[in-house]
């Protein structure tokens, strides 16, 4: 290992002895660097990054210095460290993907930004509404763009969806059941299940992920919800399991069911209304998978739809929004939404009463 310096903290890190390949950055083309070697950056970010054709991972970052150099042997990634200042310090990074532990999004965010560096974060973008709403002031005084992992908004079954919807292929909506209740890989264990000031919890990792995909589906904001959660066996400090129904500004009622402790139940996605309704499972996962259904007047009906890679449309639209100064699949205001509802979930729950949810800090 060789030492550096760290320009932005002037504190000594360490890198990965190999060499990195810089090239100019075209339209298409992105320098990135990963905040975590986690098991989400590992299985699909890192594949969906350099499937992008010109783009690179030029470094990882992660608290544990051995776990980083290991990453980045595996990984083919030139440069790893334990200091974020040294990745914001290379000239040629221009973006950085965030997959610590949540409560770690903020600061870290913060510091790339201020870096000029666009941002690309998983879900939730914050443990804090306050800090979400800082993060997109932060982007737009910075002229960055930031972004939000919400990657099932960009599988091709819930785009599906969302076009039969919004074409009238089932009339006017009158309710939404999302049940999201799958059992918990083992490698994705420990701080989801018992540490809430790192953010874990089923509510800040999944409740977020269906608020955003009603949002996304039907268009409109979550007005009013009511909760109930409780630890079924996981939790250790932490719910493990959420039920909740939600009221839409349109008066759609959405019913939406989370659980970390359910290892034969089928995940996806029912939108019923007064001409049919569409059936969908298997569809809240991170691959393109799933089986969707029309049930209308006349008969059962299977709904093809596009199975290409989730998290590559995700980088591919997050690079465009930078490239074109359009707006990323899923937007920091997204995240916050998403945010403010699963709060509002919370909320209700630990109080047992309906609990409006708060725009007001939306930005």
């Amino acid at each position: 290992m060789k030492k550096i310096i760290d320009s932005i903290w002037n504190v000594p890190v360490h890198v990965w002895n190999v060499p990195l390949i810089m090239v100019e950055n075209g339209e298409n083309e992105m320098n990135w660097a990963l905040i975590g070697a986690s098991t989400i950056a590992g299985q699909y970010m890192i594949d969906a990054i350099r499937a992008q054709g010109e783009s690179q991972i030029g470094w990882v970052v992660s608290g544990n210095a051995e776990h980083a150099f290991a990453f980045a042997k595996k990984h083919d990634i030139a440069m790893a460290s334990t200091e974020l200042g040294a990745a914001l310090a290379d000239s040629a990074v221009n973006a950085v993907y965030i997959s610590s532990t949540n409560e770690k999004h903020f600061e870290q965010a913060m510091a790339a930004m201020s870096a000029g560096k666009h941002v690309l974060c998983e879900k939730p973008l914050s443990t804090s509404t306050a800090e979400a709403g800082k993060m997109i002031l932060a982007a737009r005084n910075s002229g960055v763009v930031l972004g939000v992992n919400h990657h099932l908004r960009c599988a091709g079954s819930h785009r599906a969806i969302h076009d039969m919807i919004s074409g009238g292929r089932i009339g006017r909506v009158l309710s939404v059941r999302v049940f999201h209740a799958v059992h918990l890989p083992e490698h994705l264990r420990g701080w989801r299940l018992d540490n809430p000031d790192a953010g874990g919890g089923v509510i800040p990792d999944l409740t977020v992920h269906n608020a955003d995909t009603v949002r996304f589906l039907l268009g409109e904001d979550p007005q009013s919800v009511t909760a109930e959660m409780a630890a079924t066996g996981m939790g250790k400090g932490v719910e493990d399991s959420a039920m909740s129904i939600w009221t839409m500004p349109s008066g759609v009622m959405v019913f939406s069911h989370d659980s970390f402790n359910h290892p034969h139940a089928a995940s996806g996605v029912e939108v019923h209304g007064t001409e049919g309704s569409i059936l969908a499972q298997g569809i809240m996962a991170q691959d393109p998978l799933g089986r969707i259904e029309l049930v209308n007047a006349d008969g059962r009906s299977e709904v093809p739809f596009d199975k290409a890679g989730i998290y590559e449309t995700a980088v591919r639209e997050f690079e465009t929004a930078v490239a074109r100064g359009a707006k990323p699949a899923a937007t920091g205001t997204d995240g916050l939404k998403s945010l403010l509802v699963a709060e509002a979930v919370r909320k209700a729950a630990e109080t047992g009463r309906r609990q409006t949810v708060n725009y007001g800090v939306a930005v």
